[in-house]
């Protein structure tokens, strides 16, 4: 009778670490792509930033990403004007990457909301100062592979990045050098499934 309840048991623990390892994707650093927006009074950048690691399991509503800062890149601008502008977002001024090599976000809340839909709550580390992050994101999985999509804001601000932000300086004295605090971000993280644990 207890040899009985000892298969029960270790066929209950293998089929739970099945499903677990059934929904649990790494990320592809290579194929996925993260994309930013600036704008300011005359105008905006654009460009991408590299997704360095990170993974996603479904049914734990959990899951993590960490973003290589070095890996920013201006895509509007060529040249000179594209260095400078790369090298003013690596500054003091902006993201000191010199210093913070590193941004991350860890998934805290994952709820869908139909079909392929969810509403993604997590914190988002940048220049070491965390703060929460709430956006839709559309996540589709097929039988080897699962994907992340989402376009959403955030106030550059909250992670003490304040150049020419019309709230901590004169606006007048600003004029068109002014630079908005809502930064666009765009997702588009693919995933591998990962083999099950031994």
């Amino acid at each position: 009778m207890k040899f009985g309840k000892s298969m029960i048991m270790a066929a209950a623990v293998s089929l739970i670490s099945g499903v677990a390892s059934a929904s649990t994707y790494s990320f592809d650093a290579a194929a996925s792509k993260i994309t930013w927006v600036g704008k300011k009074v005359t105008g905006q950048h654009n460009g991408t930033i590299n997704l360095k690691s990170g993974e996603l399991s479904l049914d734990k509503n959990s899951g993590s990403f960490v973003i290589d800062m070095n890996s920013i890149a201006c895509e509007d601008l060529k040249g000179e004007w594209n260095e400078k502008l790369v090298g003013h977002l690596k500054s003091d001024d902006f993201f000191n990457v010199s210093k913070y090599s590193e941004a991350k976000f860890v998934l805290n809340s994952l709820k869908k909301v139909s079909g392929d839909k969810y509403k993604v709550t997590g914190d988002l580390t940048v220049k070491n100062i965390t703060k929460p992050v709430t956006f839709d994101a559309v996540i589709t999985t097929a039988k080897e592979s699962a994907s992340m999509k989402a376009n959403f804001s955030i106030d550059r601000t909250k992670w003490d990045i304040k150049y020419n932000s019309g709230k901590f300086f004169d606006v007048k004295q600003l004029g068109d050098k002014m630079i908005y605090d809502q930064i666009e971000i765009g997702l588009d993280l693919k995933g591998k499934k990962m083999a099950k644990a031994s």
